[in-house]
């Protein structure tokens, strides 16, 4: 399946992206503690409902004793009160704690299952080269994933909440309109609990208009994620390349693409603000109305006689819970699309990471896999540089159909002219997955990939020399001797300096650093692609040397570096291109 039809099968099943949240919610290293303050929450609910409904039974004994002016029964009632709103203000207040705490550990399972599977291994480069979905994927990773964590909790906690509401007052107002007949002229009839039907209708009156209304919100809402993430991708890049931006002059251009993408957010926002505006309508109008919608509802029964005053303000307490219940769905109504739109863009890009082994990238792929001996062999490759849906428009392959490189081998791989080194690059290191052939790289070896743009982690020096790996396994020793092998002696004192270094140093000093942590990893399998190029000649005489120096390590260059070659004595191999792969 292709990943297109994958994405698009998972954005239209809401039962599928339950299931994969599901997924991730049972993977979670919190859900034991997420389970606990759920159930602690359920306790703490279930008494609330319990004084709730206490407090719904007050209201007859505390009205009645307003009817008949008993000062001591009004006493007595407030001494009740207080004691009831006493309870509940404590179990509010525990509810609160709990809530945030489960929203807090909802947060932190959610964040780190989607960071996790995010940089599973290649997943995040190979879906940004294969869907949207991966080229910013900040907002899905950061507030996508906080806003359905923390509304998830909210919504079922409320949800949960209204459901025990609406199952304790509706016995209570059933009994209440239970006995009460209704006359008109000459003729009397009964509707049993008729004020549990008056608030059933009311709630569904409510439901179907704001169902009517804010139907488009869930897909309003999805839209302005996905702009606000193209704003902010926008800005990000701009910073990162302020320098650029500033030699070129190029800040009116930045501005312009800026402002397009804040138009892009803000036409959103004025089409949700409009559909938000819309629902206001319907919720509000209903709120208002629910004030004296009980009392008329009830009054036939209080001017009949059949309740009394205090009777009266029970059963219309008793119905604001009940239509509070019903309508929890109105009042959330824009929260719930807001939580299915976060639901999807989240659960979809899960999907698409945890699923990437399973989903056939396209026109042909290449296998990789790893050798018992140690060789590494490059068999029968044909490498796709361009693929339109399931076609590769063009491809180039090795003049020698087999290439193997023994261990301690020294080989520069060339080409003709247009050739992209860097397909094949980032096909021996399982990044590129289009075309046909065979990749055997040396089973239980550590291979380093040294690619030609290297990336420059914020951290301490130590760190940078020794990424990814720990920097306790090396000592300080080793690091600043491997400092002083690749001239960055000034920077022996500075081990524990925390910068910004990709703007600290400079393309020939970031490559001599990155040369430094090959010499403190020492790792015994190496392949470079394009690194000495446009170096300083004193840079490149500087660092050709250590290369050939290290003799246990199989050097594979891919570039036209003639240094590299007489330093290191490298046999050559070409590609060439080959148009259409017969893939």
């Amino acid at each position: 399946m292709a990943l297109e039809s994958f994405v698009a099968e998972v954005e239209g099943s809401l039962w599928r992206q339950l299931r994969m949240a599901s997924d991730s919610f049972w993977k979670s290293s919190v859900r034991n503690r997420i389970l606990a303050f759920t159930s602690a929450l359920v306790m703490v609910i279930l008494a609330t409902a319990y004084g709730t409904v206490a407090l719904n039974q007050w209201n007859a004994p505390f009205y009645n004793a307003l009817e008949r002016r008993d000062l001591t029964a009004f006493l007595l009632e407030l001494r009740n009160f207080a004691m009831i709103a006493g309870v509940l203000l404590v179990l509010n207040v525990i509810q609160a704690w709990l809530n945030q705490m489960t929203a807090l550990y909802m947060r932190e399972g959610l964040s780190r299952d989607v960071v996790d599977q995010w940089l599973n291994g290649a997943r995040a480069y190979r879906l940004s080269i294969s869907s949207p979905l991966g080229i910013n994927p900040d907002q899905r990773l950061h507030e996508d994933a906080r806003k359905l964590a923390e509304m998830t909790t909210s919504l079922s906690i409320g949800l949960f909440n209204a459901t025990i509401l609406l199952v304790s007052f509706i016995g209570v107002l059933w009994s209440l309109s239970s006995d009460f007949t209704f006359r008109i002229g000459e003729t009397s009839f009964q509707i049993p609990g008729y004020m549990v039907w008056g608030a059933l209708v009311y709630a569904l009156l409510a439901s179907l208009l704001s169902q009517l209304v804010g139907r488009s919100l869930s897909k309003l809402n999805a839209e302005r994620y996905a702009r606000e993430a193209n704003l902010r991708f926008s800005l990000m890049r701009a910073n990162e390349n302020l320098e650029a931006i500033a030699l070129t002059h190029g800040e009116e251009t930045e501005r312009r693409h800026i402002h397009q993408s804040l138009d892009g957010v803000l036409a959103s926002i004025r089409h949700l603000a409009l559909a938000l505006t819309n629902l206001t309508w319907v919720t509000a109008g209903f709120g208002w109305l629910a004030i004296i919608v009980p009392i008329l509802i009830a009054s036939p029964a209080y001017f009949a006689g059949t309740i009394s005053f205090g009777g009266l303000m029970m059963a219309a307490a008793a119905f604001t819970q009940v239509y509070s219940a019903l309508r929890w769905y109105v009042d959330n109504f824009g929260a719930i699309a807001d939580w299915r739109a976060a639901l999807m863009r989240v659960t979809v890009f899960r999907a698409a990471l945890t699923s990437m082994s399973a989903i056939t990238p396209g026109p042909g792929r290449l296998e990789l896999a790893r050798s018992e001996d140690g060789m590494l062999r490059l068999e029968n490759l044909e490498i796709c540089v361009r693929v339109h849906g399931d076609t590769c428009e063009s491809a180039f392959r090795f003049q020698e159909r087999n290439v193997v490189i023994a261990p301690g081998d020294r080989v520069m791989i060339n080409g003709d002219q247009g050739v992209s080194r860097k397909l094949l690059f980032h096909a021996m290191a399982g990044l590129w997955p289009y075309g046909e052939g065979r990749i055997v790289l040396p089973g239980e070896t550590e291979i380093v990939f040294v690619p030609q743009s290297g990336y420059l982690p914020e951290g301490r020096l130590r760190s940078l020399l020794a990424y990814p790996l720990a920097s306790a396994q090396f000592t300080d020793a080793e690091m600043t001797e491997a400092l002083r092998a690749v001239g960055l002696a000034e920077f022996a004192d500075r081990l524990d300096e925390q910068a910004r270094w990709e703007r600290v140093l400079d393309k020939d000093q970031q490559v001599s650093l990155a040369f430094a942590n090959i010499l403190v990893r020492k790792p015994r399998c190496l392949i470079l692609q394009d690194v000495l190029e446009g170096l300083e000649p004193e840079t490149v005489g500087r660092l050709t040397p250590l290369l050939a120096g290290m003799s246990e390590t199989t050097l594979v260059y891919l570039g036209r570096s003639t240094a590299f070659a007489d330093a290191t004595g490298a046999r050559v191999v070409h590609l060439e291109k080959t148009g259409v792969a017969s893939v």
